[in-house]
């Protein structure tokens, strides 16, 4: 992570717990082959989110959104890796919407980030910190993200939902049902929530279209966005339950 940019990361937090001392993004690594006793989800403190992008950049580090958007480069993939990432999780951070985590012991393995129903603007400060964003990464990378957005805009329900924007986790944990139980969490807020009607995602891996329709999501729209990348999107309606075959193994 740039100088630069770190400094504006951390003060944005800071400014961000400033303001609120309530406690608490595109999926990434999911496993699905093993069940274990594991910590339960929890919803991230802002003081935590730096962790949360240190999973995602880990589980997402060869996504083919995240390939797409930053382009080719020469050995500078993963500090504009971990700039993308920063910049998608602050996006949760502002608007107040939760971020997931799993530990294990010390350590964060596991993390997603949710859109509420209903919009909400973010301040200022976050306007800021995407300029900033697109000026490291450059024009292209921004006509790139821009292109990939638009495609998926296309997949909406038109009606209220939770919308899960990222999850993934980490490598070295893969295969203990971590994400099964981060689904789980969202579906289960999603039901809970009188003003949601069901969960919307995307996946770009052709893989885990089964996946998501083992958990009771059903396809809406699919769209390819360049020559090697290709987006499905899902929505999961409220009352849905997961489907009788086996689930895939994770990606």
């Amino acid at each position: 992570m740039p100088r630069i940019f770190a400094t504006q990361f951390l003060r944005q937090l800071a400014s961000f717990q400033s303001k609120t001392s309530r406690s608490s993004k595109i999926d990434g690594k999911l496993d699905q082959t093993h069940r274990r006793e594991a910590a339960p989800v929890r919803r991230l403190p802002t003081a935590q989110v730096q962790h949360a992008v240190s999973v995602l950049c880990d589980a997402f580090h060869d996504y083919p959104v995240m390939r797409y958007v930053i382009g080719p480069v020469d050995g500078d993939y993963d500090r504009r890796l971990h700039t993308l990432v920063s910049f998608f999780v602050m996006a949760r951070v502002w608007r107040e919407e939760p971020i997931l985590g799993i530990s294990d012991g010390e350590e964060l393995v596991a993390a997603a980030t949710l859109t509420l129903p209903g919009k909400r603007q973010p301040p200022a400060e976050f306007a800021r910190l995407r300029a900033s964003v697109w000026r490291e990464l450059g024009e292209a990378a921004r006509q790139r993200y821009e292109a990939f957005s638009a495609a998926t805009q296309a997949f909406d329900p038109g009606r209220p939902h939770h919308h899960l924007s990222m999850i993934g986790v980490r490598q070295s944990h893969l295969g203990r049902g971590l994400a099964r139980q981060l689904l789980a969490a969202v579906h289960a807020m999603s039901e809970e929530d009188p003003a949601s009607q069901g969960v919307a995602l995307t996946t770009e891996n052709a893989r885990n279209v089964s996946l998501y329709e083992h958990f009771g999501y059903r396809v809406v729209g699919h769209a390819r966005v360049a020559a090697r990348l290709e987006t499905w999107g899902f929505f999961r309606p409220r009352g849905e339950t997961e489907g009788r075959r086996s689930a895939p193994r994770g990606k």
